[in-house]
């Protein structure tokens, strides 16, 4: 059963439409990859599934049970976010408030599960630390614990690897594919085509025109023939 069925979306900002008539369904470990060109709404997208934004038109039907505080967000970071002053265990546990409501305190579950999630992304040993004074990739680790401790079903990244150098990047996208294959399932904005074509399952082309299938079909369209010969020149 899908975890979210999107039908006839469209998307934008003050009634101005910049994407319409959308239509894909994510099933329960599926690993989708958003893509297209800076400004086709890719972002717009992700704010609207998590309910930040409005749509347009169309509708966004969840599935399996799935509740909107059961969803885990990884944005991107901006300035004032990476230089946050609270230490890292105060971050990861706070994945867990949309579950508290009106109760003003962590239960012993949710503290362990913090511990769990820190386990998990490698940074037991930062928990103490004050979450400014991390390197970039230590930042990511923290927040991916973090949107870790607010979902077990679905985890919506948007750029996760943005201003990582090489080999913390590919550490990240390593993270990624593991919570995947433990059946986490995967929504991620990337401008990355050749890791969108290695890792995902599925991608959701937006652009002129719109292509949603697997990885495999999307590697015979000619929309990810002409983006990954783009890509290829780029490298030149």
């Amino acid at each position: 059963m899908a975890l979210l069925t999107i039908k006839d979306l469209s998307l934008g900002y003050d009634s101005r439409v910049i994407v319409e008539n959308l239509n894909f369904a994510v099933n329960a470990g599926d690993y989708l990859c958003i893509i297209g060109e800076n400004g086709s709404g890719k972002s717009t997208l992700m704010k609207t599934l998590l309910g930040l934004q409005e749509q347009i038109g169309g509708e966004i039907i969840p599935g399996d049970g799935l509740q909107k505080n059961e969803i885990g967000y990884l944005p991107q970071q901006n300035l004032v976010q990476k230089d946050f002053p609270a230490s890292v265990k105060e971050i990861v546990i706070s994945g867990c408030q949309a579950r508290c409501g009106l109760r003003p305190f962590y239960t012993k579950s949710e503290k362990q599960m913090a511990k769990d999630n820190m386990a998990k992304m490698g940074i037991t040993d930062l928990a103490n630390r004050c979450y400014r004074e991390l390197s970039g990739g230590q930042q990511q680790r923290v927040l991916l614990a973090r949107a870790l401790c607010a979902t077990q079903k679905v985890l919506l990244l948007d750029e996760p690897v943005s201003g990582l150098d090489p080999r913390v990047t590919i550490e990240m996208y390593s993270l990624i594919e593991n919570l995947n294959r433990e059946g986490i399932t995967v929504i991620m904005i990337s401008h990355d085509i050749a890791a969108a074509v290695k890792y995902a399952s599925h991608i959701l082309h937006i652009g002129d025109s719109i292509f949603y299938g697997t990885k495999d079909e999307y590697l015979e369209s000619d929309a990810g023939k002409f983006f990954l010969m783009q890509q290829k020149g780029g490298e030149k």
